[in-house]
């Protein structure tokens, strides 16, 4: 008996690929993850002991929604059927839409937008440590959590007014991707007359679509003043530069405030990112002060307690 397991995830979808085999089956069965409504539309049995040695009913495909490659299942089958590249994401779509709606999770349920922005904050940071870090677990891990903001705040949005959700939000994204690439996605002769060639080229390009596409009249507008405030001073540096500020307009003074703006501008203007650097240099004396107070507490001291000369000595060289 030839047997094909479908794998149709949490959504329910079930691949393209599956439908000649789902076609061709003398039987169909689903085991208790498959939705309801899919295993109706199959006709789907429910999955049950094997017919028995001897016994060939024909071919059979066996629906079910674990992922997971070490299930047995998938290597007694004779072909597995995953779903397509992205089918997961519908899958964390329709598990967000559960928890959030009734029936789901309370606390879930009363989150607003505002009440989601110290998750944003702290998730894009823990991305942006993982990354600095080189972890590659790390990376996987902090990529969900703030894939997991995103389809929080569209289910949110869904009850709001006007209201949209993840879909609309993609579609927003794709036409954007697209309207900005008219040298990868345009007809051949906008590619021909487009011509990126370079990285930097397609950075000024996309700035010049975005300006339009948007109506803006300032080279500023758009900048997000919520950020550090060195990034904010990288990224007005930058933006100003491009619409050929000079450099001596620039912030200047004598102030705290003047002098942290003109190294954020010279470290940008230079092609560095301020932001990283300082970020660096701030982690790098955290782990400094720790190794000094490990040291001290090594040696009998109270790492809590600690006089100038004590840090001097203990500090590491």
């Amino acid at each position: 008996m030839a047997r094909t397991l479908v794998v149709v995830g949490v959504s329910g979808v079930v691949p393209a690929a599956a439908v000649p085999a789902l076609r061709a089956a003398a039987r169909v069965v689903a085991d208790a993850s498959v939705p309801d409504a899919l295993r109706e539309q199959f006709g789907a049995e429910p999955a049950g002991p094997d017919p028995g040695p001897g016994t060939d009913p024909g071919p059979e495909v066996l629906l079910t929604a674990a992922l997971d490659p070490a299930d047995p299942r998938h290597a007694a089958a004779d072909t597995v059927i995953g779903p397509p590249p992205g089918a997961a994401l519908l899958d964390a779509v329709a598990v967000m839409d559960r928890l959030r709606s009734p029936g789901g999770c309370p606390w879930d349920a009363e989150q607003t937008h505002e009440s989601l922005l110290q998750y944003l904050v702290e998730e894009c940071y823990e991305l942006y440590q993982a990354v600095e870090d080189g972890d590659r677990a790390a990376l996987r891990e902090e990529l969900g959590d703030v894939l997991l903001q995103v389809l929080f705040h569209a289910r949110v949005a869904e009850e709001g007014d006007p209201a949209f959700g993840v879909d609309e939000v993609a579609a927003d994204l794709v036409a954007k991707l697209v309207g900005r690439h008219p040298h990868v996605f345009g007809d051949r002769a906008t590619v021909d007359a487009e011509r990126i060639d370079s990285a930097e080229r397609q950075e000024h390009r996309w700035e010049e679509l975005k300006r339009a596409e948007k109506g803006r009249r300032s080279s500023i507008d758009g900048v997000a003043t919520a950020q550090p405030a060195v990034a904010l001073a990288a990224k007005l540096t930058s933006r100003t530069a491009r619409a050929g500020l000079p450099p001596e307009l620039l912030p200047g003074g004598d102030g705290p405030g003047e002098r942290l703006f003109a190294l954020a501008a010279a470290a940008k203007l230079a092609g560095d990112d301020p932001e990283a650097r300082l970020r660096t240099a701030a982690r790098r004396f955290a782990e400094d002060v720790r190794s000094a107070e490990a040291a001290a507490s090594a040696a009998g001291l109270d790492p809590h307690a600690l006089d100038a000369t004590a840090w001097r000595r203990f500090w590491p060289r």
